[in-house]
């Protein structure tokens, strides 16, 4: 108990004082640690891990992804902690990671590999110290990770379940998800630190960044294009609600397309389940309403250039006005388009008063002089441009290290700061001139529809490493040759940062930041090398040498932990919030209160009365609306003791043990049991564990046994086989061929093969439309292909079930009355090839069931009796009655063999003829010696 006092003692050191408190919080007591975001969710998390890396303890850790997972170790590695947590993956096998559990530590364990390991006995459940739970809002009832923590409390009552989630809007929708989540997590504290808590409040205020709050405001232009496409939006919404009065008319609102998040997924969320009955003017609605969304988040993140390339396309794109549901001929879209067009040649008075000549720029540009062309730079550029030499200025005048007064710039996406990275180093009117020269100067009007329309799924790939970037610059005589070659919007879009790189986009800025810093001696490249050379990809480095300047994205980093990383290695002064983030102001709040010795300060940039402004106030609202809401419900909210499943009575662990077992009673016998109760077993695939059925099986009261197994996917009976289909995999079966060989070996070793087909019923679905509905049978046709496979599998029964549950439900009645199946006989049954030809020829065999007198029951015997057909054709009517134990059944098949029917005189038939009689010493068995009868 000393040594853990000040092992704690010594981690608090480096905390805040309110992250203490959430610490000691969470150590002392199981329960759920909600949060809000950019609070420090991730250094709760280390400290906890840096606790229990030790060889005495063993704690599993759940719903980490990769990305998590090496950021803790890469953390902790710093740190020095010995034993490092281990990631058990299916790299190890079995024995290893029954090795590795035993040696203690912290594990980082897939949920696939942990369910089967805890059912198979592999993982000692008993000797777990605890389990840590990441991303706590995600744990559903049929999840994996709540099927692992009911294992590990039906088996251990003494081990600490502790979660952490940073998504309070997750807890907040839907009916009683707190109380649903904490019974998922079998805890019953939830301790809540919002922004607005006393403690956090207090902390941060003692320990406050300089903040630079700068209220921009939208050029005319600008803002005349924002009112449009509200306008547009606020059109397409009334539409929408109009054809579908059933549409919840309080989530869909201009002020939801404003947000963030998609509207159109929040509409196609309600309209699923009538998807296939709506309109085709609803359908392009609602994508309408996506690309306007695009276009409101694109006015203040993209230059006057690239905006108006991709308004024009949407004309120019010869589908896109096609399937337009009718918002390009609007007066506001119009208004849009001769906006964006003035953005780029300023207004004229030719233009103003001709409708229509906003995006008729085929002619006029070509004619139009670099001097003549308005090319109005974002607002945001000039403000920035101040900011720099604000801060050049007091670096000049400090006696500090210029590399020590360093620069962060933080933009949206990635596409934002490679072209900030060039308004930096060539200034703005040279940056949106040679973005009209390749986009809009020499242009057809033909050969920028497509890609621009494509423009919002192409962003900027991440550049190349440090390492990359100097074998690169050997390169730079060849690149000089392509400057001069025109991009394509989407290359001009990716912020050529991607494969197509030319010189004068910001693929060449790897170069041109050598030539910024100055020439010889001690630059901002030695200093890359020194300070950076770990630092996120993501960044770019040594934009100005005086003082030495980072710009990182916010969004779109394949490491998430890339800007939190890239911020405690470069140690700003000097923040500049190009675009605002809720969570990333925060990180800078908790970077300052963790060094409050040292100077920050942060410039906030934004668009006062604009969608970015409403944006960021919505996300507040919205955060703080969910933590007023949990906290009621807190309030109000009854939870037993017996919700942890400590005690021997849990109803929350409890099984349908009775269920389960009823199936050997009889009703006849007054609920006497007749025979010994036997507990209910299933056996199913290593591979189905990646599903939610096995958790819903096992809660049911029914033991599963994870085996690797060939044919099927769940055994319930000795005769019962199942193969469990979604619809997307019952089309791509059917398409390949894979489910007809399926359906074979299943045939030939279960005598009741199931194929049981999960659909969705909020999604709908058909196996074909109304306007190809037809008697005739295709092999195109779905619906033809599934009656052409039970035609050939009459024993085939085809199941549909609506969800997991409802399949579970039904598992449990096919094996009513019926023997438990066994392990070891259904992982030796194979649908190799080899294998089944070393059992018997399935030629003959299928020969055999097609002839009068033999069915599936009676041809075993056969085959047990008889080796070809030779020796079956000697057998007299007598033989054939014992073998078969059925006279009448002996009485046909031998009129079948020895009756003398009339000689088809058909070439056709007397070839197959022969091939039969050819084919008559052909033996059953498909050994050729030693078959077993």
């Amino acid at each position: 108990m000393t040594e853990m006092s000040s092992s704690e003692s010594a981690m608090g050191q480096h905390l805040t004082e309110y992250e203490n408190q959430m610490f000691l919080e969470i150590f002392g007591e199981d329960g759920l640690l909600l949060l809000a975001r950019g609070l420090g969710i991730d250094r709760i998390a280390l400290q906890l891990l840096n606790l229990y890396c030790d060889p005495g303890n063993l704690v599993l850790v759940l719903n980490a992804t990769v990305s998590e997972e090496e950021y803790y170790i890469e953390e902790l590695e710093k740190r020095g902690v010995s034993p490092m947590p281990k990631i058990i993956n299916n790299e190890y096998s079995t024995h290893e990671r029954k090795d590795i559990y035993l040696q203690g530590g912290v594990l980082f364990v897939t949920s696939r590999i942990l369910v089967v390991d805890m059912l198979t006995d592999r993982l000692p459940i008993d000797l777990v110290s605890g389990v840590l739970v990441f991303k706590a809002h995600k744990i559903i009832e049929s999840c994996q990770e709540a099927f692992i923590l009911r294992l590990y409390r039906q088996k251990n009552k003494t081990g600490f379940i502790k979660a952490l989630s940073d998504q309070p809007q997750a807890f907040a929708s839907g009916l009683c998800q707190l109380e649903r989540v904490l019974r998922n997590l079998f805890v019953r504290k939830l301790f809540l630190w919002p922004r607005f808590h006393a403690s956090v409040t207090d902390s941060m205020d003692k320990h406050k960044p300089d903040v630079v709050e700068i209220q921009l405001k939208l050029s005319p232009s600008m803002l005349a294009i924002q009112t449009a496409i509200l306008d547009i939006i606020a059109a397409c919404i009334k539409e929408i609600q109009r054809c579908n009065p059933s549409l919840d008319s309080t989530e869909v609102t201009v002020e939801s397309a404003i947000g963030r998040k998609s509207l159109e997924q929040a509409i196609r969320r309600q309209l699923q389940p009538l998807w296939h009955q709506l309109t085709s003017t609803t359908k392009q609605l609602v994508a309408d309403l996506k690309l306007l969304q695009m276009l409101l988040y694109y006015l203040t993140q993209y230059d006057s250039v690239t905006f108006y390339n991709f308004l024009k396309s949407l004309r120019t794109n010869e589908k896109m006005v096609t399937n337009n549901s009718g918002w390009l001929f609007m007066d506001s879209a119009e208004a849009m388009f001769v906006h964006a067009k003035d953005r780029v040649y300023g207004a004229s008075k030719k233009t103003k008063g001709k409708k229509g000549e906003g995006s008729d720029v085929k002619g006029s540009s070509s004619n139009v002089s670099d001097k003549d062309l308005s090319l109005e730079e974002n607002p945001k550029w000039k403000v920035l441009t101040e900011i720099m030499e604000e801060i050049k200025r007091e670096t000049s005048k400090t006696q500090t290290d210029c590399h020590g007064n360093r620069v962060l710039i933080c933009a949206s996406d990635d596409r934002t700061c490679a072209q900030l990275k060039e308004y930096l180093q060539d200034g703005g009117r040279n940056l949106l001139q040679r973005l009209f020269a390749k986009t809009l100067g020499n242009q057809s009007g033909e050969n920028t529809g497509e890609a621009a329309i494509q423009m919002p799924n192409r962003m900027a790939n991440k550049p190349a490493s440090r390492g990359r970037r100097k074998a690169q610059r050997s390169k730079a005589n060849d690149e000089k040759s392509k400057k001069d070659e025109p991009l394509t919007l989407t290359q001009m879009v990716r912020g050529s940062k991607g494969d197509h790189k030319h010189g004068g986009e910001a693929s060449d800025s790897d170069d041109a930041a050598e030539e910024v810093g100055g020439g010889g001696g001690d630059t901002d490249e030695d200093v890359d090398d020194k300070m950076l050379s770990v630092s996120s990809p993501e960044a770019y480095y040594g934009i100005t040498s005086a003082p030495l300047t980072v710009i990182h994205p916010l969004h779109g980093c394949k490491d998430p932990y890339s800007l939190s990383k890239t911020l405690h290695e470069v140690k700003p002064l000097y923040v500049i919030l190009y675009d605002a983030e809720i969570q990333f102001v925060r990180q800078l709040e908790v970077f300052k209160a963790c060094r409050p010795g040292l100077p920050l300060r942060v410039y906030f940039l934004i668009y006062s009365g604009s969608t970015e402004e409403q944006r960021y106030l919505t996300t507040l609202r919205k955060e703080k609306q969910a933590f007023e809401h949990i906290i009621k419900e807190k309030a109000t909210m009854v939870l037993p003791e017996e919700i942890e499943g400590r005690g021997e009575i849990t109803p929350q662990l409890s099984r349908d043990q009775q269920s389960a077992s009823s199936s050997q009673q009889s009703s006849r016998a007054g609920g006497r049991s007749t025979k010994t109760l036997a507990q209910q077993k299933i056996i199913v695939d290593m591979r189905e564990f990646r599903s939610e059925l096995p958790s819903l099986i096992h809660k049911r009261g029914i033991d599963i046994e994870p085996v690797t197994i060939e044919v099927g996917d769940y055994i319930l009976t000795p005769e019962i086989c199942v193969e469990r289909k979604s619809i997307s995999d019952l089309i791509g079966s059917l398409a390949s061929g894979r489910l007809f060989n399926q359906a074979m070996s299943m045939t030939r070793y279960y005598k009741n093969p199931v194929l049981l087909i999960e659909f969705d019923p909020k999604k709908s679905f058909s196996l074909q439309s109304k306007s190809t509905a037809s008697s005739e049978i295709t092999f195109n046709d779905l619906s033809s292909k599934i009656a052409l496979l039970t035609m050939h599998f009459p024993k085939l029964r085809i199941l549909w079930c609506p969800s997991p549950h409802a399949t579970a439900q039904l598992f449990e009645e096919l094996k009513v009355g019926r023997e438990q199946p066994d392990a070891a006989a259904a992982a030796t049954i194979t649908a190799s090839e080899e294998a089944q030809q070393a059992k018997y020829n399935h030629g003959p065999y299928d020969m055999l069931l097609k002839m009068p007198g033999v069915n599936v029951t009676n041809c075993r015997r056969l085959l047990k009796s008889v080796r070809d057909f030779t020796e079956l054709s000697i057998l007299t009517q007598e033989q054939l009655a014992k073998i078969l134990e059925h006279s009448g059944n002996a009485t046909l098949l031998w009129s079948f063999l020895h009756s003398k029917g009339t000689v088809d005189q058909d070439p056709k038939a007397s070839n197959q003829a022969g091939k039969i009689q050819k084919g008559g010493r052909r033996p059953f068995y498909g050994r050729k010696k030693g078959g077993k009868r």
